[in-house]
This record gives C-alpha cells, sequence and structure tokens, in this order.
C-alpha cells in the first residue's frame, strides 16, 4: 500500500528575491527542483515533471495531485529598510519569525458589506468592498478576531499596545477577544468626521463615527502614552477620547483609493502618542499603508503584511511617492496645519540601521 505524502518543494524562481513554496500531494513521496520566470510557469513545470516521471500508479493508489502555492513573501522593501511589506495571511506570515513590535495598528475587516447603499462622491454606491468584508456568523467573527488577535499578540512586547478599528459592526467582537486574551483595555476612542457622506435612505441618523480600541498587551506592564504632547497639540489641554478628525482626503488618493483607507491624520496622532521615534510598528491588515507612511513621516519603522496585489502596489507607490522632499515636507506641513503634529523641526528622522526581522526570505 502506497502512503498519501506532502512533499515541500522550494521552488527557485530566476527573478532575484521572489521565492515560492509549492507544496505537492501526492502519493509517492518525490523532491524536486525546478527554475522559472513565474509563478505559473513554477506550477506548470511541476505538473510536468510529475506527468514525465517514470513512476506508475494503480487505480486503486492513484490519489490526485494537488499544488498549492505559499504567497509568503517580500513585497517591497524601502531603501532605508524602515518600510516593509510582506505579502500574506497575517497569521501565517507571523508564525514564520520572532519578533517584538513596540505598536500595532490594525484595521481589520468590519463585516459591513452587505448591499447596503451609501454616498461617494456625490454619487450613490453600493457598499461593497470585497468578498473578505462580506458579514459572516457572529461565531464566525469571533473566531476570525481571536485567531488574528492571538497570533499579533505573540509578537508584541511586553509594554507594546495595540490600537483596531471598527464599527458596531465588528467592534464589540474585537473587545471581547481582547479580554479573552488578557489585554487591558486603555481607552476606547471615538472617531467623529467632520465631513461624513450623506445618509441616503434618510431612515438614520447620518453615520460619522467609527472606534478606535486601544490596549495594552499586559494587565501589569505599563505602557507608553506621550501625555504632554497630546497635551500641546490640544491648546494645552487634556485631550479627551473623542477625536473630531476629517475622513480621508482628496491629496491622499494620489496614488488610488483603498475602500477602508484610513486618514493620515489619524494615524499620525496615535503613532505619536503610544510609540517613541525609532519604535517598531506592525500593521497586519496592511492595505494602503497609511500606518507605514505615518510611522515613516514621524521617524518610526514599519512592517505591513497585506495579501491583494492592487493594495501592495498602491502602498509601495506611496511610499516611493515620500522619497520625494517635496511629497514629504507637503504631508508634513499639511499635518502642522491640521494640528496633528508639531513644526517638523520637532519630527525625529529613524536611524536606518540594523532594519532586521529574522524573517527568512528578508535575510
Amino acid at each position: 500500500m502506497i502512503y498519501s505524502l506532502l512533499i515541500n518543494i522550494l521552488i527557485v524562481l530566476l527573478c532575484p528575491g521572489m521565492r515560492y513554496n509549492v507544496t505537492i500531494q501526492e502519493t509517492l513521496a518525490k523532491t524536486v527542483q525546478v527554475e522559472a520566470v513565474s509563478m505559473h510557469d513554477a506550477k506548470m513545470a511541476v505538473s510536468q515533471l510529475y506527468r514525465d516521471s517514470n513512476i506508475i500508479l494503480s487505480a486503486e493508489d492513484y490519489i490526485d495531485t494537488e499544488i498549492t502555492v505559499d504567497y509568503n513573501r517580500s513585497y517591497y522593501k524601502s531603501p532605508t529598510g524602515d518600510f516593509t511589506l510582506i505579502q500574506g495571511d497575517c497569521v501565517e506570515t507571523l508564525s514564520k519569525f520572532k519578533f517584538g513590535f513596540d505598536m500595532v495598528f490594525a484595521d481589520p475587516p468590519y463585516f459591513l458589506s452587505g448591499g447596503g447603499i451609501s454616498c461617494q462622491s456625490g454619487k450613490v454606491v453600493c457598499v461593497d468592498k470585497g468578498e473578505w468584508d462580506k458579514p459572516t456568523t457572529p461565531e464566525e467573527m469571533d473566531a476570525f478576531n481571536l485567531r488574528w488577535l492571538s497570533s499579533v499578540r505573540d509578537h508584541m512586547k511586553e509594554n507594546a499596545t495595540i490600537w483596531i478599528s471598527g464599527t458596531h459592526h465588528n467592534i464589540f467582537s474585537v473587545q471581547q477577544q481582547l479580554l479573552k486574551l488578557g489585554f487591558k483595555i486603555l481607552n476606547v476612542i471615538t472617531w467623529a468626521k467632520t465631513n461624513p457622506p450623506p445618509n441616503i435612505s434618510c431612515r438614520y441618523f447620518t453615520y460619522s463615527t467609527e472606534f478606535i480600541i486601544w490596549a495594552r498587551k499586559s494587565q501589569k506592564v505599563a505602557h507608553y502614552f506621550n501625555y504632554d504632547l497630546m497635551k500641546q497639540l490640544n491648546e494645552d489641554k487634556q485631550m479627551t477620547d473623542v477625536w473630531r478628525l476629517p475622513a480621508i482626503a482628496q491629496w491622499e488618493k494620489s496614488c488610488g483609493k483603498h475602500p477602508t483607507q484610513k486618514p493620515l491624520g489619524v494615524l499620525a496622532r496615535l503613532i505619536q502618542a503610544s510609540s517613541e521615534p525609532g519604535a517598531w510598528i506592525l500593521d497586519p491588515f496592511s492595505g494602503s499603508a497609511t500606518t507605514g507612511i505615518a510611522a515613516n513621516l514621524l521617524g518610526r519603522r514599519y512592517l505591513g503584511l497585506e495579501i491583494e496585489d492592487e493594495f501592495l502596489a498602491m502602498s509601495k507607490a506611496r511610499r516611493k511617492e515620500i522619497e520625494n522632499h517635496q511629497v514629504r515636507t507637503d504631508y508634513l506641513e499639511r499635518l502642522v496645519k491640521a494640528k496633528i503634529i508639531l513644526p517638523p523641526d520637532n519630527v525625529f528622522v529613524a536611524d536606518s540601521s540594523e532594519y532586521m526581522y529574522g524573517v527568512p526570505w528578508l535575510l
């Protein structure tokens, strides 16, 4: 009797830095290595090798050949190493290396794309952000949030904090999983948008708020909070947990628009509040990498995880955009004018040395 085995095959592509882990399920153990110029060609090469082999299987022994590709790979790393994108599921990717982050921002699926309508650029549009945002059962939502939060928690330093955004669709599930995992909830920020879209149906109050939970990893280990800076930015008054800030502006869409893109102002404020210059920041649902852009503008270092090619390309373009001194200056001036940051003289530029995560495919 021939037993079914899982064979891990490393396919080395001709393109520098692009490696794929290909898993073949077959009835006989067989390890091969092929070279190809693309993932498609790599899969075809493996299939051809399998067909051309001299192995003869009887009908009762033959199962089938199933080929799957592991998409976890380095997508882009900035010239200074302070901004890295990895393509892959956040849980699977994080399981492959050990690194402790100082701060995490997560914008997970809200699960609200149920066919409703909204207003965008003056037009009525269907609320459909993608398959990843389709409504699900409460049990499935809880399981999803527990899974990614558990993985992220394992990669947070003991004094690290995490920010998670949401609406009523998902935020209560997030809160319960945070408590289950032992996080200490510090604040629930109410982001009151100063320019919300109108309510088309006229059957509800206009949706103008989102929530951002701020929690620390440990119940007993103190977290970092730049209280003095937040007070200074708030006309020398204690900053409250209600933030009146605009939604994403047109100038933030120069490289395209992600359907759930957050404004730079929101990310810049929370990054300054909870991390020091030079800190490592993780975003497990990177999207258009607003977290990374804000982090780099403020002298922090960033690792973003994302699955979709479209959003990775957008993120890379945004990071390259701020290599332009004029663009970078313009962004900082806008944040200063909005009283999100102090004048640029006070902005720290992170040291560019030793940007290592211990990720095998980044070495």
